[in-house]
């Protein structure tokens, strides 16, 4: 089983939807935690937009990063810039990956077009989340 770590700045959209999809894409085949260099709670439009996608992200909690340096992990995944600028050295040998999504947290306008860029940056994660495990997770046979 494989060990993967998706890295944001507060652990509480991207990596959270990034989290959601991985477990879901990679079943049995990895231990996919997310964690923040600082912590902001779970945003609850992304609760929202992954149960629309039919992913329950409501038990998630907002980790800091400290909180796995005992985890030796095979991957690390940084889903924004200002993640992957302060992303702490880890003592092991982890393939660190990186792609920057928007902070749909940011959106501004009517709640309609917050909602749409959070559901545009779910989908970018959700086919990032996809190919990365498609490319990377050992199935068993028959998967």
């Amino acid at each position: 089983m494989k060990h993967i770590l998706v890295l944001c700045t507060g652990n509480s959209c991207r990596s959270q939807i990034a989290e959601g999809y991985l477990r879901h894409f990679a079943g049995s085949g990895a231990a996919v935690y997310s964690a923040g260099i600082e912590t902001h709670g779970v945003n609850p439009r992304a609760i929202a937009i992954m149960n629309n996608d039919g992913i329950d992200i409501s038990k998630h909690t907002s980790n800091n990063i400290e909180e796995y340096r005992h985890i030796n992990f095979d991957y690390i995944i940084t889903v924004c810039d200002n993640a992957k600028e302060r992303c702490p050295v880890f003592p092991s040998n982890a393939q660190q990956f990186h792609h920057h999504f928007p902070d749909p947290a940011k959106a501004k306008g009517t709640e309609e077009e917050i909602m749409q860029q959070f559901r545009s940056v779910r989908d970018m994660i959700k086919t990032y989340a996809y190919d990365f495990v498609k490319e990377n997770i050992p199935h068993p046979k028959g998967a």
